[in-house]
């Protein structure tokens, strides 16, 4: 696998967990709260919680790593893997079992 393919999944994991912290987060602070109301936390003044604030801001921090990642692969297409490991989006599919 290509250095610049295996930062991307490894990036895509680190994500997916800190989605799922802020989320989790989210909902111990307010109850009931969906992926889309998180998307929006001005709207929920709860969500000024400072615990929140830094795990969303290690979320976006995350995810702007990842769009580097994925901006480098596709300047160099031959750094990307082959297209038998990704989905349809072109993100690298997750292992399995993880």
């Amino acid at each position: 696998m290509n250095a610049w393919a295996e930062v991307e999944r490894l990036a895509v994991e680190l994500e997916e967990l800190q989605r799922r912290k802020v989320l989790d987060l989210a909902r111990r602070l307010l109850p009931g709260l969906t992926l889309e109301d998180v998307r929006n936390p001005h709207d929920f003044p709860q969500l000024s919680d400072p615990d929140w604030q830094y795990e969303d801001g290690v979320l976006t921090g995350i995810q702007s790593v990842l769009a580097a990642v994925r901006a480098r692969l596709k300047e160099h297409p031959d750094n990307a893997e082959d297209d038998a490991t990704r989905g349809p989006s072109g993100r690298i599919r997750a292992r399995e079992g993880r």
